[in-house]
């Protein structure tokens, strides 16, 4: 799912922190918050469930999963990634898949699908994003469920998102600053950079998202046989408020 892309007339190489292994080696320090994690956590049942995690990054849900006693594949078509993922406590338990999320197959189907980190924007055309949601209707289980989050175009996200923080790296603290590229409303795209100064060196990891609503999703889903359960605005479970959530949580099920 994390490729090169042309928007807004800027090339964009591919995203780097998910493919250079000194930033794959710091992801989790930037990525590491609790509440979507306990969210999908909590959708699973009693283990061991049947797990899919595609675009599963350093696998720290798979490796919750896996503690837990279920079931779990991950997959994602970074390998500096996985090898990060790899390496988590309950790694040799898990089943670790390199692909991109739209091509992902495999005999098995699954209780519980998740794709989470916002992976489902980096997903830029319809094809692609239609393929993927195949993907997930393929290996849904009859009664399963697939979750997955993408944000609120109604927020403005481009003021949101313009900021430094500081990661406490293993060798010392790593300022990292976020700016953004390009923004095209009407595209629903917006391409941004992080800057990662280590000090002594400065990787710049540029991606790109598109931001589609709600209705647009739920549309393409019902395409693949994908019917809508529950949407959600926040990691709380209350609501989708299209005006004021940020987030928009949505539980597919397979169309009876």
């Amino acid at each position: 799912m994390h490729h090169a892309a042309w928007i807004a007339g800027i090339t964009l190489k591919p995203d780097l922190q998910y493919t250079h292994p000194k930033l794959a080696d710091i992801y989790d320090l930037g990525n590491s918050g609790s509440e979507d994690r306990d969210f999908y956590l909590a959708l699973a049942g009693q283990p061991p469930q049947a797990i899919l995690d595609l675009g599963c990054g350093t696998g720290l849900l798979c490796n919750a999963y896996a503690e837990r006693g279920h079931r779990v594949t991950g997959c994602d078509p970074a390998p500096a990634m996985l090898m990060v993922a790899a390496r988590k406590p309950f790694g040799e338990q898990i089943t670790w898949v390199e692909s991109p999320a739209e091509s992902y197959r495999s005999a098995q189907q699954f209780d519980l699908i998740t794709m989470t980190g916002h992976a489902f924007q980096v997903l830029l055309t319809e094809p692609t994003v239609l393929a993927t949601l195949d993907t997930i209707e393929r290996h849904l289980k009859r009664g399963g469920k697939a979750v997955f989050e993408s944000r609120n175009p109604a927020i403005d996200w481009d003021k949101i998102w313009a900021r430094r923080v500081t990661l406490n790296g293993p060798n010392g603290p790593i300022i990292a600053t976020r700016r953004t590229l390009a923004s095209d409303r009407a595209a629903g795209t917006i391409s941004f950079a992080w800057d990662y100064d280590f000090g002594d060196d400065t990787l710049t990891s540029t991606s790109t998202l598109w931001f589609l609503s709600h209705d647009q999703i739920i549309a393409l889903a019902e395409q693949v046989g994908l019917s809508l359960l529950n949407l959600y605005g926040d990691w709380d479970a209350s609501p989708f408020d299209p005006e004021n959530s940020r987030e928009m949580i949505f539980e597919f099920g397979l169309t009876a």
